[in-house]
């Protein structure tokens, strides 16, 4: 009877975690009575029971992260008191993976509805709507800073920062010089691109190729001023510096991945006289390029570029997107910080991952 007893007082269940990715059975245990030591057992149908961790009075849970989805499991606490050996009931479970974490289904629906916007925006574009885009001081000086360097007679100098092909942010300066190559070609102002990677020196050449041919003016166009200088961070800014000098450019462009370079380059292009326009998503290096250069394009104004420029419905449409979503979380944050002054937590319960 008292052992029937020592036995009612120890429970335990078993299911399969929940929210996982699988690979995980969780048990709940309780005992009413101390305890001096206490074992997790477990075995599969076909094997016997293995210890596998130790529990103190304090543990409630314990989660198994080394099963096997679509295996059944069997499970048993034995625990040490002082009046002897008490085995729980065996439990069984079966852990498999989920599809998605319950707890962020309000995270789901914002990426739905995020998504919604982007896919309207988009059919709207197709369909000729105008989009409203709000104008980026940097990106409207383009035209500006090629036009004044035609004027002076100088060249154009244009720097894609020192990252390869496979970084964002150069595809985002390449996709930025086709627009100032194709300005140059139509005021056949001369254009200088050194690179520090070989495949940026090759999609260069290709972008300026195709910016001249669409200007109309493909017999002006000269592939030496696209060149390769070093892999080097500091060769390649030296080797920069030193056509600065030389050459006098009238607008210098830093568009793209720039480190501890970034300032040697922006300071060396202001002592020029140049007009300077630069675009990064680096933060370190935003101070500098602001501090040295008439305009920057700050991290997201830099990727918008693209869309602001080639007007494409597929980039305007996602942009107008991605604010509107953006605008949604902003209005939530603003609205919860508001309604947790006066002690009101419901959006910080919606918001909260479980």
């Amino acid at each position: 009877m008292i052992l029937l007893f020592l036995i009612a007082s120890l429970s335990i269940s078993a299911y399969d975690t929940p929210n996982d990715a699988g690979s995980s059975i969780t048990l709940k245990f309780s005992s009413s009575l101390p305890f001096i030591s206490g074992e997790v057992m477990r075995k599969n149908s076909d094997g016997e029971f293995e210890r596998m961790a130790s529990i103190c009075s304090s543990d409630s849970s314990w989660m198994d992260n080394f099963t096997v989805d679509g295996v059944e499991y069997f499970y048993k606490i034995v625990l040490t008191t002082e009046e002897g050996i008490i085995t729980s009931e065996t439990v069984s479970a079966v852990s498999s993976p989920q599809w998605f974490h319950k707890g962020r289904t309000i995270m789901l629906v914002m990426v739905i509805l995020v998504c919604g916007f982007i896919l309207f925006f988009i059919r709207e574009a197709r369909g000729g709507k105008e989009l409203y885009v709000r104008p980026i001081a940097g990106i409207e000086a383009l035209d500006e800073a090629v036009g004044r360097a035609t004027e002076l007679g100088r060249p154009i100098m244009f720097i894609t920062g020192i990252m390869d092909m496979d970084d964002l942010q150069t595809i985002a300066g390449i996709t930025i010089l086709r627009r100032v190559a194709k300005k140059a070609a139509e005021y056949e102002a001369q254009i200088l691109v050194p690179t520090s990677r070989s495949l940026v020196m090759t999609a260069a050449q290709e972008t300026v190729k195709e910016a001249y041919y669409d200007a109309g003016r493909p017999d002006i166009f000269n592939p030496d001023n696209i060149f390769y200088l070093t892999d080097d961070q500091f060769g390649f800014a030296a080797g920069c510096d030193g056509i600065m000098v030389r050459e006098k450019p009238g607008a210098i462009f830093f568009m793209g991945s720039f480190y501890a370079e970034s300032l040697i380059l922006a300071e060396t292009g202001h002592s020029t006289g140049a007009i300077q326009i630069a675009g990064t998503a680096m933060p370190s290096q935003l101070p500098f390029f602001v501090t040295a250069c008439d305009y920057t394009l700050i991290g997201e104004e830099f990727f918008a570029a693209s869309a602001y420029l080639s007007r494409d419905p597929l980039q305007l449409g996602s942009l107008k997107g991605q604010d509107w979503g953006k605008l949604i979380f902003f209005a939530l944050i603003v609205v919860g910080t508001v309604l947790m002054t006066f002690g009101i937590t419901v959006i910080r319960n919606i918001l909260m991952v479980r």
